[in-house]
């Protein structure tokens, strides 16, 4: 009882962590897989960490194209796309060191500030709106971050009713 009321704890605080740019998702398949290690004979198994495991990776992988994205979709060339993708992750490192909303602030204005640098890279005759393409990817940003808690919403209710419903049917 003590170990899985551990794992839903770390749930949250993993969920909690995700609109702040931190790793929470990681937070979760970790905390999800340390539940399945410490507990074999338990509700969570290998199936639910291995498809807590895909989330997590689908999740990533959708954050970063989803800003570049969104900056070709505001009219920006590819080098802004990669730009605003680029810029997103420094962003977020860079603004680790100011407390709780750091990383965050960070992404988004890293995303913005990289797009529109690359966007001045290319050609004048091909370049799109400066403003509307960094912006383009900010929003990108703003989508991927929601559609990463998402992602922890998903998985915090995978894993509820895979320990939940183990409980219930006797199977874990």
């Amino acid at each position: 009882m003590i170990a899985m009321l551990a794992l839903f704890v770390a749930l949250l605080v993993g969920l909690v962590l995700v609109p702040l740019g931190l790793p929470g998702l990681w937070v979760m398949l970790a905390a999800t897989f340390g539940y399945w290690l410490a507990v074999p004979a338990g509700d969570v198994g290998a199936l639910t960490v291995v498809v807590v495991g895909v989330m997590v990776v689908v999740a990533e992988v959708a954050e970063f194209a989803v800003a570049g994205r969104y900056a070709r979709k505001y009219g920006g060339s590819r080098r802004a796309s990669w730009g605003a993708m680029v810029g997103g992750v420094v962003g977020a490192v860079v603004g680790v060191p100011l407390p709780v909303i750091g990383s965050l602030l960070g992404a988004f204005a890293g995303a913005f500030a990289g797009a529109l640098v690359a966007e001045l890279t290319v050609p004048l005759a091909r370049r799109g709106e400066l403003m509307q393409v960094a912006t383009g990817a900010l929003v990108g940003r703003v989508v991927a971050a929601a559609l990463k808690v998402g992602f922890g919403v998903a998985i915090l209710a995978w894993v509820t009713a895979a320990s939940l419903l183990g409980r219930v049917t006797g199977t874990g």
